[in-house]
């Protein structure tokens, strides 16, 4: 049931990415729905998902720093 969650979390992550203000919202609410791998693979997603996307890089970098796993 996990993996429903992120694949849930990522699309609705790529529905209100024209949104920085609900795209942060959602993020707050991922942390803390999702289980620590699931974290990790979202860090590793949201890298690639606004490598293009200027407006919403400062928000997964701050995500990735504050949740990801080492």
């Amino acid at each position: 049931m996990g993996r429903m969650i992120y694949d849930y979390t990522k699309s609705t992550l790529e529905k209100v990415s024209v949104d920085p203000v609900r795209f942060e919202k959602e993020l707050k609410k991922a942390s803390k729905t999702l289980l620590e791998d699931e974290l990790e693979s979202l860090c590793k997603w949201l890298k690639y998902y606004t490598k293009k996307k200027t407006e919403l890089k400062a928000f997964a970098k701050s995500f990735a720093k504050r949740y990801l796993i080492n």
